[in-house]
């Protein structure tokens, strides 16, 4: 595997959905010889989309993984989905990455996914060079897309690479760095380029540009800050090195310009790979802790000589065996070798161990620091999972990922499809770490949670298409919550008298609302144990935590999970003879019952930040459409001859909104939605459901 690990990369690209990633990532693994003919996204023949349903719909669904060499070096490189109802796949491959390619439309700018991924990479201090594609796409606008990374991004752009022309008159880029005009050369897929003295009419703007970029690099740099200050030429191998430095710091983000379709740009960014993104040496020393003690903390260097530790980020399903994506932090791990899964204090093995070029598998023996490689023989990892050696364990810290936001009922069809159905949902709970499935006692289905329409539609297609069972579903339904407004208090006892041992469990528990700064509603619950052993012995202390966190999880109103609460408990009493954990485990769930009843209980559900582009001429129908859905509309602007609407609405509200804005505009319309918050449900429809 890699040998000199200062010219390793490990990027991801991520973007908006159709900002052309996938295109951007077809033209690298051809112009770096990983492979011998271009696959164009809509024609299906795409490498990196090699799911017969992201062939099918055109988008990226799962992250794809390959290894592709330039300049005397290589890169590790993840093409991520740029779908919402995918987010999983973008936060688990950045949690692994050393930087990123953030691309973008040049017609468009920053768009509503766009700022999600940014800060999934801001989340993991990711250096990122930006990329604004489709330049010869009509409306295309450079200033514009730059300003919007330094205004919606909050970013520190520099500008490297100016446009030759926009739309059809796009035709190069001109380097400021070297100030020459590059023009690719179509007929020959932009394998072949040219470079020119900067056409007259730009030289004045590419001075000015180049002036500004100096500016802004020379306060990351000592030598070129005194050539800048005393009005120097500057050499070019000083300009990069200060370009670097500010890269590496995440105070610059270089932006570079291109046509990923029309093959221009795409060479240069992967230089601007090798010279600004980081090395696996170039990044932070990552801190673990030791499995038993959160707070003693452990540096896993990236040294190739040290124990090896690794990190479970994906894992897919497979005829031969599950595949198990490692990014290997430190040490060395051997095919054939005995590993410790720390999460699970469980001893795996590790029989093979592949570098992968999407779907294509290639055999190592072994792999060092810095690499990201697939492995088979593990059992009983889970995503986030840390793998290290069993003499020298430490805990990496783990992968957090959204709530489920949308809920379907599914059962099979016959009652020979059952233990089938069973098995096929717990291979997709292993690979998918944002679908949830449970089974509803009272009505005999079970439910599986997910991200979304899309995200439910893809899976029930992988249950139907890859698992072989036949199913039936039920319609999409929003995933409410329960909060309480207020404290309370309760008393819960368990007494029960039989003829020998009987059963005594007696607790005092406080709920109490949890809220963020923002005044929101916390997701997670919490407990707190408040009692001396004289009311309570230590030992039943966990069974009154599990029985009050079971019971959070039935709700009172309408049946839905309570968030956001604090548990105490502040009082009990417990018998020398009949006390039993189940005893105490009951006499919880009783006081929490009891406690929500007096707490104010109301029903949450999830609301969607959304951004609609609509022609001019429907804004009004589009607009009064998203009122009538509780909407709360946030900004309005006018981008080219089409409406962008900022708008906050319930996830239930937009069911089937796909075909309706395709109605009232003709065809012309488009919206993107992510997750934001959960809010109050209104009284009135409050009642409706709670019914």
């Amino acid at each position: 595997m890699s040998s000199n690990l200062g010219k390793l990369r490990n990027i991801g690209i991520m973007a908006h959905i159709d900002a052309g990633k996938t295109t951007v990532t077809e033209r690298i693994l051809y112009y770096t010889g990983k492979t011998y003919k271009m696959g164009e996204v809509h024609d299906g023949t795409a490498v990196m989309d090699f799911m017969e349903e992201e062939q099918k719909r055109g988008i990226t669904i799962t992250s794809a993984a390959t290894k592709c060499p330039w300049k005397n070096c290589e890169i590790n490189l993840i093409d991520t989905p740029g779908h919402i109802d995918f987010t999983a796949e973008v936060e688990r491959s950045l949690r692994v990455l050393d930087g990123a390619v953030a691309v973008f439309d040049g017609s468009e700018g920053v768009q509503a996914q766009s700022e999600t991924v940014w800060r999934q990479g801001r989340k993991y201090d990711l250096p990122c060079v930006c990329f604004i594609n489709k330049m010869d796409k009509i409306g295309a606008d450079f200033e514009m897309s730059v300003d919007s990374i330094r205004d919606k991004l909050l970013a520190n752009p520099i500008v490297l690479q100016l446009p030759i022309g926009a739309g059809d008159s796009f035709r190069g880029v001109i380097d400021l760095i070297e100030m020459r005009a590059v023009f690719y050369k179509t007929e020959q897929m932009g394998a072949a380029f040219e470079e020119t003295q900067i056409p007259e009419d730009l030289t004045e703007a590419a001075e000015r540009q180049r002036h500004t970029m100096i500016e802004l690099a020379a306060e990351h740099d000592e030598e070129l800050m005194d050539i800048y200050v005393h009005d120097k030429a500057a050499d070019t191998r000083i300009i990069r090195r200060a370009i670097r430095k500010g890269t590496l710091a995440n105070e610059l983000q270089p932006v570079f310009v291109g046509s990923a379709l029309r093959y221009i740009g795409v060479q240069r960014l992967l230089d601007a790979v090798i010279d600004y993104l980081p090395s696996p040496l170039d990044r932070p020393v990552l801190m673990g802790h030791k499995p038993s003690d959160k707070n003693i903390e452990i540096p896993v260097k990236c040294d190739p000589k040290g124990s090896m530790v690794a990190l479970a980020f994906k894992i897919t399903g497979d005829v031969h065996g599950d595949l198990y994506f490692l990014r290997i932090y430190q040490g060395k791990l051997k095919s054939g070798s005995r590993v410790l899964n720390v999460n699970r204090d469980k001893r795996e093995n590790i029989t093979r161990i592949f570098e992968m070029h999407a779907k294509e598998r290639i055999i190592c023996d072994s792999a060092s620091a810095g690499d990201i490689v697939a492995v088979i023989g593990l059992k009983q990892t889970l995503t986030g999972d840390t793998i290290c050696d069993p003499k020298k364990p430490v805990a990496l810290p783990s992968i957090a990922f959204p709530h489920t936001v949308i809920n379907m009922s599914i059962e099979p069809r016959t009652s020979a499809e059952k233990a089938k159905l069973a098995d096929a949902l717990a291979d997709l709970r292993r690979e998918d770490p944002t679908f949830e499935c449970k089974f509803d006692t009272e009505t005999g289905q079970t439910i599986i949670s997910g991200m979304g329409e899309l995200h439910l539609e893809v899976l029930q297609h992988k249950l139907v298409k890859e698992k072989g069972v036949n199913i039936r579903v039920g319609k999409p339904r929003v995933a409410y919550r329960e909060a309480i407004m207020r404290a309370a208090e309760a008393e819960g006892k368990f007494v029960r008298q039989t003829g020998g041992h009987g059963q005594y469990g007696h607790v005092v528990l406080r709920v109490e609302p949890l809220l963020t700064e923002d005044g929101h509603c916390c997701r997670e619950n919490e407990f707190e144990a408040q009692v001396g052993g004289d009311a309570v012995p230590r030992e039943y202390v966990p069974d009154v935590k599990r029985g009050a966190m079971d019971s959070l999880g039935c709700g009172v109103l309408a049946g839905y999970p309570v968030v956001g609460v604090k548990v105490t408990l502040i009082d009990g009493s417990f018998h020398s003879v009949d006390s039993s954990s189940l005893a105490f485990e009951q006499a919880a769930a009783i006081a929490i019952e009891e406690a929500l009843k007096n707490a104010g209980a109301v029903l949450l559900e999830p609301v969607m930040r959304l951004q609609a582009i609509v022609p001019e001429a429907n804004f009004g129908a589009v607009q009064g459409s998203l009122l009538a859905k509780r909407g709360l509309i946030s900004g309005c602007r006018v981008h080219g001859n089409m409406q962008v609407i900022d708008a906050k609405v319930p996830l239930v509200e937009m069911f089937g909104y796909s075909s309706e804005i395709r109605s009232v505009t003709a065809g012309r319309g488009s919206f993107t939605m992510e997750p934001l918050d959960y809010e109050k449900v209104p009284e009135q429809i409050a009642e409706q459901i709670i019914i």
